[in-house]
């Protein structure tokens, strides 16, 4: 049976860190929310069940048979040994979820920066706080978590290239989005410090040729970033630092 994935259809969001995995593994998977005759009606009878043992909070969350899974973290340790994409040693295997954790957390400031008061509000109704948050995710976030992902590759002890042991893993994936995300919304920050994270910018390179991924960024199952989503870009947030 395939994967059955559920997320908010029209943007990336959070799912896509789970789309690329399967992405890249040539699973088979479906994106419940975008089939015809479903959309998010599928995903809410799953989360408002009233007898379903295994009820998610919120997507994204994956269904593989009666199994939900939900968070991304916790969906790309579930499914990585089983797409080839987590390391073998057990040890590491968890090295790599707290990896993933911390680009949980990261992403959730990078959500901030447009949101930083309340998310049931509008960007439009704190934008001056969005202002100042942004600033201050610029000049000390964005080197904060860069720096600490930086220092990973380059201390990686296989010297391959990759965020953990000698072969493409989720984490290495999800740092590409992570870098894709950040060059679209804050493009001037992102082109001002390209020099200064050489190892993280060849990683995206890399994943960005891989066959799989490349044929999935030119397809229409690759969403458009907007302003939507999570990585969103409002020229005023934006500086060079």
């Amino acid at each position: 049976m395939p994967y059955e994935l559920y997320y908010w259809d029209g943007i990336q969001g959070r799912g896509e860190f789970v789309r690329l995995a399967l992405e890249e593994a040539g699973a088979d998977y479906i994106d419940i929310t975008r089939e015809p005759g479903r959309g998010t009606g599928a995903m809410f009878k799953i989360m408002e069940s009233e007898s379903e043992p295994h009820i998610p909070f919120a997507p994204p969350f994956l269904r593989d048979g009666d199994l939900i899974i939900a968070h991304v973290a916790n969906i790309l340790f579930y499914l990585g040994p089983k797409l080839g994409l987590a390391p073998e040693n057990e040890g590491l295997r968890h090295v790599a979820n707290g990896l993933q954790l911390t680009i949980t957390d990261f992403v959730a400031e990078v959500h901030d920066t447009h949101h930083p008061i309340d998310i049931s509000l509008y960007y439009e109704d704190q934008k001056q706080e969005a202002k100042a948050r942004s600033a201050a995710f610029i000049h000390q976030r964005i080197p904060k978590f860069l720096g600490y992902f930086e220092r990973v590759l380059e201390q990686n002890p296989n010297g391959s290239g990759h965020m953990i042991g000698n072969a493409l893993t989720y984490v290495d994936l999800s740092i590409f989005q992570v870098v894709e995300g950040l060059r679209y919304a804050f493009p001037k920050a992102m082109a001002s410090r390209k020099a200064e994270y050489p190892a993280l910018f060849a990683l995206r390179d890399a994943v960005a040729k891989r066959p799989n991924i490349a044929r999935y960024l030119a397809s229409p199952r690759r969403l458009a970033f907007n302003e939507d989503g999570i990585f969103r870009h409002y020229p005023e947030l934006d500086s060079a630092g």
